[in-house]
């Protein structure tokens, strides 16, 4: 396990080869063995190949686009523009899209009382534990990923598209890589770690 997590990569590049059904199953199987807050298992993945990816990641550029042309829904957040337009590439390039779903959880432009904003954060850290076990069983596998939060620009585009109550968290990219980045730079142990007695 430690050798998935050690030689875990965040994969922009991909092999022009397609992923076998059978292999994606495969991860989605690790995805739902992970631990959730109540077990309510608030996941629920999407898998997008070929033209109705590419509907998708339209759709995606048109939210995008509109965000760049003054209708921002994030406008604090447009610095991070540059970098959702490349990832938008990076999606285009990889085989396998999987968009992913807190069942549990609603638009982030509707209020929400404080109960359900702490189920919220719970079901949020539940599929991040569940995106992770994705991310090393690719590993193990020979794919590459890469973890997507830049759909938040394109969020009424997106949802509108996928035709969901459900609230989008993200997206994950899969394929085979065709880059092998070295490891980003951790912060020292001592920085993030506090014993009290």
């Amino acid at each position: 396990m430690m050798n998935s997590i050690n030689e875990r990569r965040s994969i922009r590049k991909y092999q022009e080869k397609e992923v076998d059904r059978a292999l994606i199953t495969e991860l989605i199987q690790a995805a739902r063995m992970a631990p959730s807050a109540k077990n309510r298992q608030p996941w629920k993945y999407l898998a997008y190949t070929g033209n109705a990816k590419a509907e998708l990641l339209e759709r995606m550029q048109a939210g995008l686009e509109r965000e760049q042309n003054g209708d921002a829904v994030l406008p604090e957040s447009a610095f991070g523009l540059p970098d959702a337009f490349h990832t938008l590439e990076v999606m285009r390039e990889a085989p396998v899209l999987l968009v992913i779903l807190n069942t549990n959880g609603t638009s982030p432009y509707e209020p929400i009382d404080t109960d359900h904003r702490v189920s919220e954060i719970c079901d949020s850290l539940s599929i991040g534990a569940s995106v992770q076990n994705i991310l090393l069983r690719a590993t193990e596998l020979g794919l590459g990923t890469l973890w997507i939060a830049n759909t938040c620009f394109a969020y009424p585009e997106l949802v509108d598209y996928l035709d969901t109550g459900d609230q989008l968290v993200g997206a994950i990219s899969v394929g085979y890589p065709a880059e092998h980045p070295p490891a980003r730079p951790r912060k020292q142990i001592e920085d993030i770690l506090e014993f009290r007695r």
